[in-house]
Parts: structure tokens; sequence; C-alpha cells
């Protein structure tokens, strides 16, 4: 997840960039930083997804995590959300090939899905593959969390493991919960450019913004805080920097009285 994190804010921030630098970008480059962008973004809830799985295994059928959660079947579900959630890109590509001509490809486009794959169905296949991804991912989320959460209750001794993989799940669905924006932002920026026409590149850059930065930034945050070790280091960094601080202040006193 953090890699796939690291992807998208990488492409996405240079698509952003060469956008506000060019303003029009070779069709070529654009399928590439859109196929990338699409990709990442669809991995993210499919990722907390699978991340809910594995915490459920871990309470609800502790003896056999183990068994089940391997680091070879690690790996093939990671293959396998890559794969399902790069489909649907790869198709939109060949139907372009298939569809526009060669000459299509050395023009310069303002870098968006619509003037890529321009054809129709395109923008309804999209639709039809964000609502099952979503909709798979938000129930198995309210799943898991149903199932740990009785859990918790009924768990005598590992009360602390059990709440912390409860406190995860919430994680997971407050990141899903911002991370679903992705799929009702194209139709409110829509909206909003008819209200401001004269604003596309700023409800552009601020729709990006909440949409796309905010939940990845979150969720480092909160992950860090929550680590113990991460959290003694904070807290003896700031304690340090407030000694600082008081040294200086005493050491100016000082010399200013002194003068």
């Amino acid at each position: 997840m953090v890699i796939n994190d690291a992807v998208q804010l990488t492409v996405t921030i240079t698509l952003f960039v060469l956008s506000y630098i060019f303003y029009r970008i070779n069709v070529s480059f654009c399928c590439f930083f859109i196929l990338v962008a699409v990709f990442t973004t669809r991995n993210t809830p499919v990722n907390l997804a699978s991340m809910a799985i594995e915490r459920y295994v871990a309470i609800c059928r502790p003896l056999r995590h183990h068994q089940i959660c391997t680091v070879r079947r690690t790996y093939a579900v990671i293959g396998l959300i890559w794969f399902l959630c790069a489909a649907p890109g790869i198709a939109d590509l060949f139907v372009a090939l298939a569809t526009e001509s060669l000459s299509f490809f050395h023009k310069s486009v303002f870098c968006m899905t619509s003037n890529v794959f321009k054809d129709p169905i395109l923008a309804h296949k999209r639709l039809a593959f964000d609502i099952i991804y979503f909709s798979c991912v938000f129930l198995t989320l309210v799943f898991t969390y149903l199932r740990i959460l009785l859990a918790v209750r009924a768990l005598s001794t590992e009360k602390v493991s059990a709440q912390r993989a409860r406190n995860t799940i919430l994680l997971h669905g407050a990141q899903l919960a911002m991370c679903m924006l992705s799929y009702v932002s194209p139709s409110v920026e829509i909206v909003l450019q008819q209200i401001f026409p004269g604003r596309v590149l700023e409800i552009r850059f601020v729709n990006y913004l909440i949409v796309y930065i905010l939940p990845r930034f979150l969720g480092p945050i909160v992950y860090g805080v929550r680590d113990k070790q991460f959290r003694t280091y904070l807290k003896m960094y700031h304690l340090s920097n407030r000694c600082r601080v008081k040294l200086q202040t005493v050491f100016k006193e000082d010399t200013s009285s002194m003068s």
C-alpha cells in the first residue's frame, strides 16, 4: 500500500505540474500518466479491504492465521489486486488503439480521461467498474468490522489485540470514506466548472488536494502516532526542542542583563 500510494502521488503530482506548465501534452504520455494514476487510485480501496480481511483472520481465526496468511499467499493476493485494478485501464487503452488513428497519439491535448479515451461506452464501463469495486470493498469492510466488534465483546483475554484490530478497521473505514470521494469527484468537478467557468484549474487543484492528497496524507500520520516506538521518539524530540528553546531564552536574558 505504501508503494502504491507513493507511485500514485508521484505520477499525479508530475501530471499536475506538467498540466500547469505546458497545459497540453502529448497523447501518448498522457495515456501513460492516466493509466498509472487510475490504476493506483483503484488499488487503494482494494488494499484496505485485503488488510481488513487479514485483521479479521487474526482476531476471529487466530489458530489458522499462520496457515492462511502466508508470505506466498500474500504475494499472490497482491498480484491479483494489481491485475484486477489494471485490467479496466488496459482495456480502455486497447479500445483507444483500435478506434483512434495513429496521428491522434501524436497530438497534444489537455490531459484528462475524457480527452484521451473519448468513446462514450468507456465512460459507462468505468462507472460500472467503480461501482462494483466500491460495493465489494464496502461490504468487505462492514462484514469484517462487525465480526471483529463481536469478537471484541466476546474475548476476555485478548482484549488489547482485539481492540487494536477494531481501531485498525475503523481507520480503514475512514480512509475508504475519503477514497470514496474519488468516485463522485468527477461529477462534482463538472458542476463546479459550470458554476465557475473561469476557475477550471483552481477547481481541479482543490479537488486533487481533497480527494487524492488528504487521504494518503492522514494515513501515515495516524499509523505513525499509533506506533509506540515512534510516539516515544516524537515525545523525546518535542521535549528536546522545548529545552533548547528555554536554554536559548535564558542565555539571551543573561546576555542582556550583563550588557
